[in-house]
């Protein structure tokens, strides 16, 4: 053995021991006489010490040494002088008595350090280095935690993870698939899964009533921080189930994370309706650590001469609570804010509510104290609270709203990180019509059920029925989502008539699930969890990345090994492809 214990474990108890350690040298410190060197593994440090007086050629070899080096010493652990409380191994050194280099080591690109001079990029191209960092390891360490206790919550609840193909069919709907060519079938292509959608349904089908898996999924989608072009997913299928039985099975494996993983016992979460969360957050993904609810004023505005109001869809806005001594210019960056791009409103609107009780507002040309009490009164506001208000098209300006309602709740400290707040989305719309394809689109994917006292109007009315659909949000944060399935073959078929499939097309694609309905097929549903985007919450972070092991960076690419790549013509010959210009 190279080494007896790991540079994390040992202590006060081990006083006398000999002992042996293998590690990488994470600094060295020269002090007259004495050399001490820090060496460390991906359980801890440990301080070697190294005396000029009793052993000067081991002493001389070990100032040689440099950072990163991976060597392997035995000695015998002694009680520190100077302890250091911050580490568990901070009340004992090893004496050495002798050392070996496993390897030698390049001067890194960065320091291995909790706080690196390394940026974003240099740190990816060298992810390996990186990887030795304690940030990093804690952030996966936090990974594997979650995904076991994740197996054993569904282990309990007698769910069984079944393995499915990666190499399947491309499909029409969702975002785009990757490719893979197949040299035996020359000008065909499997796909990534976008995730195991049908293979999960197959599966109830064939009796398997509670399946999950934790999935690689690939989409080949424009990134950001919460999207990689590979993912995990946390996939599970239920049979014999209603949509509160799926809810309540899911809501309690997130309690068991929590509790497990943070000691955070959560509430019941809350459960509302897509309608409702869009009228009052302007988001199906609304972040209710904070109240700021929206308020409608179409009734006490529109009428009175303002050609802002009077033209708008919708009048809409929010009430800062104490905020009406802002001034001049903190409101001008507020406007500066809504107007961003990015954000989409023309302008904005205030009303003070000063503490003496009169108004202030930016449109006191058009209305009086009198309306502008009316207003207050809508908003239950008191004095001191400061109104801001957008108007136009009701779903540009919803989403406008709810942008400057965000950036209140980060100027206010109202987006507490150590307080979660999870709730459910229901009653999502089944179809939303594309106004370039000139069609109804899945709002999630081709096999979610309608909503029973809906199916009527799947042929008279597609665009109000709702799904049988459900998101599970955190924090504003959308970590999972899922539906009650359809599991009749003609329902299905008149689901894909609403999609514009012609029923040669819906055979092509999904004749396969279509003729597995025909052969008793139970009511089933499920869910599927973002895995890398909810341990990014656990861990505290906007981005996933930190808690992949080799991530992607913005642009889809590993810079460690330089993916994705051309390949030779030879490999292009043998799959009968041709790259054109």
């Amino acid at each position: 053995m190279l080494r007896t214990h790991t540079c994390g474990e040992l202590n006060i108890k081990n006083i006398g021991e000999t002992i042996k350690l293998s590690g990488w040298i994470q600094k060295s410190r020269d002090l007259g006489g004495m050399t001490f060197i820090d060496i460390r593994d991906r359980y801890g440090i440990t301080q070697l010490v190294f005396n000029m007086e009793t052993n000067s050629g081991l002493c001389g070899k070990a100032r040689k040494l440099g950072r990163e080096f991976v060597i392997s010493v035995s000695g015998k652990v002694k009680e520190r002088s100077n302890k250091n409380k911050k580490i568990p191994t901070g009340e004992i050194e090893i004496i050495v008595e002798k050392f070996d280099i496993l390897n030698k080591s390049k001067i890194p690109p960065f320091t291995i350090e909790d706080e690196t001079d390394g940026g974003e990029e240099l740190r990816m191209k060298y992810r390996y280095l990186d990887l030795r960092r304690n940030p990093v390891r804690k952030n996966l360490e936090l990974r594997h935690k979650m995904a076991l206790e994740v197996r054993k919550y569904l282990d309990s609840q007698k769910f069984i993870e079944i393995e499915t193909p990666v190499l399947i069919k491309s499909t029409p709907e969702g975002a785009r698939d990757f490719v893979v060519p197949s040299r035996m079938n020359p000008g065909q292509f499997y796909a990534l899964p976008q995730s195991p959608q049908t293979f999960k349904q197959l599966l109830m089908i064939g009796g398997y009533d509670r399946y999950y898996q934790i999935v690689k999924c690939f989409r080949d989608e424009d990134l950001r921080a919460d999207r990689q072009p590979e993912f995990t997913q946390i996939d599970c299928e239920m049979a014999f189930v209603e949509q509160n039985d799926v809810l309540n099975t899911f809501e309690k494996m997130i309690k068991h994370l929590f509790k497990v993983v943070k000691n955070i016992e959560l509430d019941d979460f809350i459960r509302i309706s897509y309608n409702t969360a869009m009228k009052f957050y302007g988001s199906d993904k609304p972040d209710i650590r904070f109240d700021m609810k929206f308020v409608e004023l179409n009734d006490v505005t529109q009428g009175k001469g303002f050609k802002v109001f009077d033209d708008a869809e919708l009048v809409v806005g929010i009430n800062a609570s104490e905020c009406a001594d802002y001034s001049r210019k903190q409101l001008d960056k507020l406007t500066d804010f809504v107007r961003k791009p990015q954000v989409g409103a023309n302008g904005l609107i205030y009303v003070k509510y000063n503490l003496d009780g009169t108004f202030k507002s930016s449109v006191d040309k058009f209305f009086n104290e009198g309306d502008l009490k009316k207003w207050a009164e809508k908003f239950d506001a008191k004095p001191g609270d400061l109104l801001l208000i957008l108007a136009g098209e009701k779903e540009k300006t919803q989403k406008a709203l709810c942008e400057l309602r965000l950036e209140m709740g980060n100027k206010l400290d109202l987006r507490d990180t150590n307080k979660f707040c999870p709730l459910w989305i229901t009653d999502f719309p089944l179809l939303e019509w594309n106004e370039e394809s000139k069609r109804y689109h899945a709002m999630h994917h081709p096999f979610t059920s309608p909503k029973k006292e809906d199916i009527d109007m799947l042929s008279t009315d597609p665009g109000n029925v709702r799904a049988n659909a459900y998101d599970i949000v955190i924090n504003g944060i959308e970590i999972g989502g899922g539906s009650i399935r359809i599991h009749d073959r003609e329902l299905q078929k008149e689901m894909f008539t609403a999609l514009g499939f012609t029923e040669e097309e819906a055979q092509a694609q999904f004749g396969f699930l279509m003729n597995a309905f025909e052969y008793g097929a139970p009511p089933h549903g499920g869910i599927a969890f973002g895995f890398d985007r909810l341990v990014a919450l656990f861990g505290g972070s906007d981005s996933i990345r930190d808690y992949i092991a080799f991530p992607k960076n913005n642009a889809g690419r590993d810079v460690m090994i330089d993916s994705p790549s051309t390949i030779s013509a030879e490999q292009l010959k043998e799959l009968k492809l041709k790259i054109t210009e």
